[in-house]
């Protein structure tokens, strides 16, 4: 038989009735503000590059402002502190990458965050080779010469990097084990201050990102020797890989979208496919080719569980090379 109410229920239940549709009404969608998107870098390096120019499309497409906010310092891992420490409602992000995420876990005694645990990981961005380049005044012209000369010289030879324990500074190290080289790892904090002294000359050479050190090679302020990917950029196709100067060594960076744990399912879902979406598109695919850059393909389970196999990847060449971060 159907359900009738009594006559003195029915206020009762249509107050109820009245009720839901202003709690639905209180829930505002996300997102109704500007995002905050943390690039643990400082301005001018390849990742503060790319993170302006996802943060950028990502804004168009949540229909909301993107904000930048430089974090550098401490291999990444100071913007990455402060992201994880943050409240989980979906306006907070991160530029999480190669270095704040894999090779930090080993680089620091006392990691203040688990590179897994203490974040929501949302998609894989972009990979990107590495490029070898020198100040136009030096003399080597060749991964052959770079050796020969850093044997010669009484110190060895200085060569900058992006920072202690990054992954442009771990390739370093793997080359001087490979070839016998006498390298002065010359830490800055960052790729672009790193690069305004090679430019400058006060050091020599640097391993750099193939984005970040583009436009200076265009310009002539620089030359590189070699690249990292398994074979030849299609922007620098006059530049040799590392491995066709007899020397194995290959190299990805790579950058991806996080943001704290506990992040709602419903909105990490909301940002995975809004990252689906803007690496999809021509225009950014044609200018992350510019870049040297190649878009990624994994969504949270996927980059979730890459990021985990990247730690646990990097922790023995970490080990070989003795950095070691407090």
């Amino acid at each position: 038989m159907p359900f009738h109410p009594p006559r003195r229920a029915l206020p009762a239940l249509l107050l109820a009735g009245l009720a839901a549709p202003r709690v639905a009404r209180a829930q505002a969608p996300w997102p109704d503000r500007p995002v905050r998107f943390v690039i643990p870098y400082p301005p001018g390096g390849s990742t503060d590059v790319i993170g302006r120019l996802v943060g950028n499309a990502l804004g168009q497409e949540l229909g909301q402002p993107v904000v930048i906010e430089n974090r550098g310092g401490a291999t990444a891992t100071i913007g990455s502190l402060m992201v994880s420490q943050s409240r989980p409602d979906g306006y907070t992000l991160l530029l999480s990458n190669i270095a704040s995420h894999a090779i930090a876990a080993t680089l620091f005694r006392n990691l203040p965050y688990d590179p897994v645990r203490d974040f929501t990981h949302v998609a894989l961005l972009v990979t990107t080779p590495t490029i070898l380049v020198v100040n136009p005044a030096f003399p080597a012209h060749s991964l052959a010469d770079v050796v020969r000369l850093s044997q010669q010289a009484p110190g060895g030879l200085d060569m900058a990097s992006s920072g202690t324990g990054s992954s442009n500074h771990l390739l370093l190290v793997r080359f001087a084990e490979l070839t016998g080289a006498k390298l002065n790892h010359v830490p800055y904090r960052g790729g672009g201050p790193a690069m305004t002294d090679v430019i400058a000359g006060t050091v020599p050479m640097m391993s750099d990102t193939l984005p970040s050190a583009l436009p200076h090679l265009r310009g002539g302020a620089v030359r590189a020797l070699a690249v990292s990917g398994p074979e030849r950029s299609p922007l620098v196709p006059e530049v040799p890989t590392f491995r066709e100067a007899g020397i194995d060594l290959i190299n990805l960076p790579w950058y991806g979208l996080s943001a704290p744990a506990g992040l709602e399912p419903g909105i990490r879902d909301r940002l995975a496919s809004a990252i689906s979406k803007v690496l999809a598109a021509p225009a950014l695919r044609a200018r992350l080719a510019e870049l040297g850059s190649e878009p990624g393909d994994m969504g949270p389970a996927d980059y979730t569980r890459f990021v985990g196999e990247e730690a646990k990847r990097w922790a023995p060449v970490v080990k070989a090379s003795g950095a070691q971060a407090d």
